[in-house]
């Protein structure tokens, strides 16, 4: 192995669900059997860099000031549900079960792994709900011990605003996360969402 193709295969492993192998296979399939395909995935990487940020309002991603759903004068704009990833927003977009405003923490706490709450975009958050602007937070956290931890954190440090409180929970697995659930399943837990406060 050259030692390109090792720095090559080095780095593609650090991706998440990449393991030896795949990260092996992918760097062949680019090197050996498509190279044609390599400018244009670096090309598509580079403008991904350069153009895609997190919206200055709920912290989804986006190419431009706000993201889609908060540019969406459609929504609604009082409720907003709290997730950990984008992944988990793009999960609950694609059940079609809510036509709300979304919060984006990026990640949860967790002190194990070193996560604390200035690691998270809590800030914005209760910046949003301090405005006024949020009626109704539905808490859309993993149903595991830090999943909890993050909304028992939320929840106490929530200001005293008569913002309602829900959590979901219908319909999720325990220890699971919103991202590996499908659209009925989803669809469920935000229906059958409870008082949290």
């Amino acid at each position: 192995m050259t030692p390109a193709l090792e720095v090559l295969q080095k780095q593609l492993k650090q991706l998440p669900g990449i393991g030896y192998r795949s990260a092996e296979r992918i760097a062949l399939h680019l090197l050996v059997e498509k190279p044609g395909r390599l400018p244009e995935l670096v090309a598509a990487l580079e403008a991904a860099a350069k153009n895609v940020r997190r919206c200055t309002i709920c912290g989804n991603l986006s190419e431009e000031e706000l993201c889609p759903v908060c540019a969406d004068e459609k929504r609604r704009g009082g409720q907003v549900c709290v997730v950990e990833y984008v992944q988990d927003l793009a999960a609950i977009e694609r059940s079609g079960a809510y036509r709300g405003r979304y919060h984006v923490l990026h990640g949860k706490l967790s002190p194990i792994r070193g996560v604390a709450p200035e690691d998270l975009n809590f800030a914005a958050l209760f910046q949003r709900i301090t405005a006024g602007e949020i009626t109704e937070l539905i808490l859309a956290l993993s149903n595991d011990v830090e999943g909890e931890a993050t909304c028992h954190y939320l929840l106490e440090r929530l200001p005293k605003t008569g913002v309602k409180v829900t959590r979901i929970g219908f319909g999720l697995p325990s220890g699971s996360g919103v991202l590996y659930a499908d659209a009925v399943t989803l669809k469920s837990a935000l229906e059958g969402r409870r008082d949290y406060s």
